[in-house]
């Protein structure tokens, strides 16, 4: 760690899959005071894990033991040992100097930064507009149902006080993760603040995302949800800090 900001220990978890074209990227825009990247090697045929350990001295390596985004974060947090867990995508799309932002959310007080490409400040490359309404009608399902204030439901640049994850219990595989994580966030109570961030377009390779299907994993979700039980109050969506 060089120079932190913060006296608190940050882990970084960035699944993976084929990206060693994209790696040199993303790790040039993390921090130097993190304290911790993980890894989380989704059985590569590339030279993923070969390229992220040049790059990152100290690099911890997850080897996936089942196959999804889910699973790879899942994994991921679990062998994290910092206070607080950021998670990016290893695709490039996600801006590692951004965290000094999720960090400092929650510093402040929120239990749970979660990124908004939607939020006054964010944006995207990469949405599509069959992408973008999709996003918008899950998010607006989602805060009827659970009384959340969300502006974009479908993202997956977020941060957490490590300590928070047993109040998730996060249990999927796949592209829903994100969705998983902002419902059982709400569900257990925890404060939430939203913060804004700009995605890129993927720079090599294809996403595996598919719309139609993905976006049916996540309205599943959305729905099945509601049958938890759950006897802690619906997330507090807190508002940034002014100066």
């Amino acid at each position: 760690m060089t120079d932190a900001p913060f006296p608190v220990s940050v882990s970084v978890v960035v699944p993976a899959l084929n990206e060693a074209a994209n790696l040199p990227h993303v790790f040039a825009t993390l921090p130097a005071w993190i304290d911790e990247v993980i890894l989380v090697d989704g059985n590569s045929v590339d030279d993923t894990v070969a390229v992220a350990g040049a790059l990152r001295p100290g690099l911890r390596v997850v080897t996936q033991t089942r196959r999804g985004k889910g699973n790879a974060l899942t994994e991921g947090f679990a062998a994290a040992t910092g206070d607080i867990i950021v998670m990016i995508d290893a695709d490039g799309s996600t801006d590692g100097r951004e965290i000094i932002a999720f960090v400092t959310a929650l510093i402040e007080g929120a239990d749970f930064a979660k990124g908004s490409r939607y939020a006054p400040g964010g944006g995207s490359d990469d949405l599509s507009p069959i992408r973008s309404l999709g996003n918008k009608a899950l998010t607006l399902v989602t805060n009827r149902l659970y009384g959340t204030r969300y502006t974009d439901l479908c993202y997956g640049y977020n941060a957490f006080w490590a300590r928070h994850l047993d109040a998730m219990a996060l249990d999927c595989d796949g592209f829903e993760i994100e969705t998983l994580m902002n419902v059982r966030a709400a569900q257990a109570g925890l404060v939430i603040r939203e913060v804004p961030s700009h995605e890129r377009s993927r720079i090599h390779g294809a996403s595996n995302l598919h719309a139609v299907r993905d976006g049916l994993r996540v309205l599943r979700t959305i729905l099945r949800e509601r049958t938890r039980r759950t006897d802690r109050p619906v997330a507090v969506l807190q508002e940034p800090a002014t100066a």
